[in-house]
């Protein structure tokens, strides 16, 4: 199977992290998983990815904050990142961009589309 990109899915959820690294590595791409939000951002200096999978709802730092800490570090503006939440209330996908979200995933997933979601994103933020 090719290499289609490294994605860092930053979730607090152990099941939720073992389902998308399984759904997206059987098409090929390379999944690193930070679980402590604390950590995400040294773990995107270190990793550089094609693409972030933010889970919103975390503990000591949601997502909204650390995607706009990643948003405003130097030369990771133009990484793509997308809200993956449970988060779907009205208001709630308008939050997620105004925090400096790329895009809008809502859980649960649907498996069987992920993939071309994330091939969409990933393909926008290169070009």
């Amino acid at each position: 199977m090719s290499d289609k990109g490294a994605v860092l899915y930053i979730e607090d959820n152990f099941d939720n992290r073992v389902l998308i690294r399984r759904v997206l590595e059987s098409e090929g791409y390379k999944v690193f998983e930070v679980e402590d939000p604390t950590n995400a951002v040294e773990e995107v200096v270190k990793i550089k990815p094609d693409l972030i999978l933010m889970d919103i709802n975390m503990p000591e730092i949601d997502g909204y904050t650390l995607t706009t800490r990643i948003k405003s570090q130097p030369g990771f503006s133009s990484i793509p990142i997308v809200a993956l939440t449970a988060n779907v209330m009205r208001g709630d996908r308008e939050k997620s961009l105004e925090a400096g979200c790329d895009g809008y995933i809502q859980k649960p997933v649907d498996i069987d589309t992920l993939c071309q979601q994330v091939d969409r994103y990933i393909r926008k933020g290169q070009a």
